[in-house]
């Protein structure tokens, strides 16, 4: 388990000071503040036997889907399942996971021996060379495997011409779609997986709260930017946040048009970090100055969405219940129908990669299970104005869901809950 963390030190301004004087969020306030903590100093990585629980999920999977194997090449369902991390390339290669005993790989010839220095010593490694047909090799393992005609699932992020060639070069073979294997071990996270993604969200949710007290008149997205990716930084992790000001904040991913801070404006900051591979996605939206009354009542009715989801999301809840249970109270408040305002699903499955497989939107029935996380960020957008954004990524538990890292905004004022 994850050495449980760290806490800032916290003297002098908080974030709670929002509203009473622009002058007090620089420099030498932040500077005034105990330096953050490096937070990942003890954490312990994955170990092989839970590389072997993930491979053993797959196999029943497979069993279970009557598929023979899994090929999976690059990306994260690549170092999910062997811990082997390798860029896409035109030249096939890839992992081929079966039912029968250990991963067997197919890889250029001229990179054996980095795939060797990756892939444990009892692991079997077939090589092609550039002139040779790496399909026909990836037909002989099947082959040998018992399973010449048999189903090969590939990996979604398995670049297309592979398929294709498969097709050509191994007819007998049945080639599915493997995202059933990979989303279904992926889309369950263990307590392992979850303490790293815990730990991710809250040093996010700390890296914004630094920059925060570092807004002042004048300043650039850019750098705010920077004092977030800094602070990340202090707490051992590469991060990022992605900040709108004033109007730019009504784009959802934010608007090209360049502009400084000024009193009056919504900041809104949209970014995360990795703890061992597994995101974070942490959106805070405040108001530099003082906030008008109209951005403190959409600033609350996002809220009070974000706050509906969350409690709606429950094993055995279909994932389209939980983005309607958001929807509804954004469309009572008159901010409606439909996508006119809140113009986005309200939230993706989220671990090692920070869009994954499930998504919250009308449509998907799919339901809830003990150990899915999402994220959960409503947002009402005014074009020509303002946009308001929650976001914090939770986890479905036995009997609810609850919020990965903690800090969750109370207030336009307390952006991560009370001091």
């Amino acid at each position: 388990m994850i050495s449980r963390r760290s806490f800032l030190k916290v003297g002098g301004l908080t974030v709670s000071s929002f509203g009473i004087a622009n002058g007090m969020f620089n420099h030498a306030a932040a500077a005034q503040e105990a330096k953050l903590e490096n937070m990942v100093a003890g954490v312990k990585p994955l170990t092989p036997e839970d590389y072997e629980a993930r491979l053993e999920q797959a196999r029943k999977l497979m069993a279970k889907m009557k598929m023979d194997a899994l090929f999976v090449s690059g990306g994260s369902d690549l170092g999910y399942f062997t811990n082997v991390s390798w860029f896409l390339s035109e030249r096939t290669f890839g992992g081929i996971i079966n039912r029968k005993g250990k991963t067997i790989w197919v890889w250029p010839a001229f990179e054996a021996e980095s795939a060797r220095e990756m892939i444990p010593k009892d692991q079997e490694l077939r090589t092609w060379e550039e002139h040779e047909n790496p399909f026909q090799l990836i037909g002989g393992v099947m082959k040998d495997l018992g399973a010449a005609s048999g189903r090969l699932g590939i990996a979604p992020v398995t670049r297309s011409f592979v398929g294709f060639g498969l097709k050509k070069e191994v007819p007998g073979l049945e080639l599915v779609n493997g995202a059933v294997i990979s989303e279904g071990c992926r889309g369950i996270k263990s307590p392992k997986e979850l303490s790293y993604m815990d730990l991710a969200n809250k040093i996010t949710k700390l890296a914004y709260k630094e920059g925060f007290k570092q807004l002042k008149e004048g300043m650039t997205p850019r750098d705010l930017s920077g004092a977030i990716s800094a602070a990340h930084q202090q707490m051992g992790v590469r991060g990022s946040g992605g900040p709108q000001f004033g109007p730019s904040t009504a784009f959802p991913h934010g608007s090209r048009v360049p502009r400084t801070l000024h009193e009056g404006d919504v900041v809104m900051v949209d970014g995360g970090c990795s703890v061992e591979g597994f995101q974070s996605d942490v959106t805070r939206t405040v108001v530099f100055g003082k906030p008008t009354d109209n951005q403190k009542t959409v600033w609350d009715i996002v809220k009070k969405a974000q706050t509906a989801a969350l409690k709606a999301a429950r094993p055995g809840v279909a994932c389209e219940d939980i983005d309607r249970a958001a929807r509804k109270v954004v469309e009572d408040a008159g901010y409606g129908p439909g996508y006119k305002y809140f113009s986005h699903r309200l939230g993706h499955g989220i671990g090692m990669d920070g869009h994954e497989y499930p998504y919250l939107v009308k449509g998907n029935k799919l339901n809830l299970q003990p150990g899915m996380t999402f994220s959960d960020e409503p947002g009402i957008y005014i074009y020509g104005e303002f946009g308001i954004r929650h976001e914090d990524c939770f986890v479905v538990t036995d009997d609810g869901a609850r919020y990965l890292g903690g800090m969750e905004a109370t207030a336009i004022d307390k952006p991560f809950g009370e001091e």
